[in-house]
């Protein structure tokens, strides 16, 4: 029987896109008699917000364990988190954790790895693209992580808030994205990490000029064969 799996939502938009994500890579990969139960749970937004920006990651960690507790008690075998502002609160959030969590950016390193590329850009918020939320993963692998410019990281911050987290964008700010990952392919980028579940309301694989790493698309596919697979 496949395990059930449990979002700990934070962005409710990215947690959106990213079940669309998840039930369509089911749909090609588990036969409709085995089909994992999934359960989603979310603590405010807000609360994920006011504690990164006072650089709280225990508050963080806290927020997303009494997620994982709850969706345990119903059931969930393995945890998870598609939002990759938080990534780097999930040592701290499932030490001690009855099941397995799932790490989105070591998923992502390895798909770079086996692509044998050796520089990428990353699409994200400020701290994502300035802390080691990428950059270890990647540097162990012998893999440069190439940043926008301070200009571009202030920019994307200033969308993925005001914008994206709501569900929509603007088309001039849909061209800068796109100004974006051009710049970052003149300078050497081989691909481009999607490190915010909601940018595929703005890049996707048919309109980048860049080869695209969806981080939440990772994270889906994997846990699907998880499920199935127990491994």
């Amino acid at each position: 029987m496949a395990k059930h799996i449990g979002i700990i939502a934070v962005s409710p938009e990215g947690a959106a896109l990213f079940y669309g994500q998840l039930t369509r890579h089911l749909s090609k990969l588990a036969p409709p008699n085995d089909q994992p139960r999934i359960t989603v749970h979310n603590e405010p937004v807000s609360a994920y917000i006011d504690a990164i920006r006072q650089g709280d990651w225990h508050g963080v960690a806290r927020l997303m364990r009494r997620s994982a507790d709850i969706l345990v008690g119903a059931g969930a075998e393995v945890c998870l988190s598609p939002d990759n502002i938080v990534q780097h609160a999930i040592p701290l959030a499932e030490s001690g954790s009855k099941v397995p969590w799932l790490p989105m950016t070591d998923l992502v390193a390895i798909s770079i790895e086996a692509d044998k590329r050796r520089t990428v850009g990353v699409i994200g918020t400020k701290l994502v693209i300035e802390s080691s939320t990428y950059q270890t993963p990647l540097g162990i692998r012998g893999i440069q992580l190439l940043p926008p410019t301070p200009d571009e990281a202030e920019m994307l911050e200033q969308i993925i808030f005001g914008e994206l987290l709501f569900g929509y964008i603007r088309p001039e700010s849909r061209n800068a994205v796109h100004g974006i990952i051009r710049h970052l392919a003149e300078r050497g980028c081989e691909g481009v990490i999607l490190g915010c579940s909601e940018a595929p309301l703005v890049v996707t694989r048919e309109n980048s000029s860049l080869p695209v790493y969806d981080a939440a698309d990772i994270l889906a596919e994997r846990a699907v064969r998880f499920a199935l697979s127990g491994s």
